[in-house]
């Protein structure tokens, strides 16, 4: 029987930290010094958090955009969720967009639109790139055409898991 998850990127605690810490040196190595980091809620969260600590920042905020609603599944279109980020403090500041993959690019994309027609200067950050992305990011750990399994998501959530467990009892 062949394994269903072989033909995926598995990122482990391990490679995360390892990955978020060689963001944090590149971003700085390129000469970028953000004043705000932004996370991509919520697969960017916490990259965001960890390369924040890695680049030593700590005003950091989020924007709530959903796209994908499991494998391989998506809406028509990005939809920016509440609650809101104060906009209005982004104006002329160096801002980090962090997300943990672009992989059809049009979350990213839309956020990138959205901080920089507020007036933010925006650089984009993600642990991965697809081929598939609209738009490149400027910082990347790694480029895979593969499905990601995070350790943050891979298992699915804990209604499921209880419920699966309900059903085998």
């Amino acid at each position: 029987m062949t394994d269903p998850t072989s033909d995926r990127e598995r990122l482990t605690w391990d490679g995360f930290g390892s990955a978020s810490r060689d963001l944090a040196r590149r971003i700085l190595a390129d000469g970028f010094e953000p004043e705000v980091v932004v996370a991509i809620a919520r697969g960017g969260l916490l990259p965001a958090g960890a390369i924040a600590y890695g680049l030593g920042s700590k005003n950091c905020g989020a924007i709530n955009v959903e796209f994908y609603t499991g494998i391989g599944t998506v809406l028509d279109a990005p939809e920016v969720l509440p609650p809101e980020l104060d906009m209005t403090y982004l104006r002329d500041r160096r801002v980090l967009l962090v997300d943990d993959v672009a992989d059809s690019g049009r979350t990213l994309d839309l956020a990138v639109r959205l901080l920089t027609d507020r007036g933010a200067v925006v650089r984009s950050v993600v642990i991965y790139t697809k081929p598939t992305t609209i738009i490149r990011p400027d910082y990347s750990w790694k480029d895979t055409s593969l499905w990601i399994d995070f350790p943050w998501s891979a298992q699915g959530t804990v209604l499921e898991e209880d419920a699966g467990s309900e059903r085998s009892a």
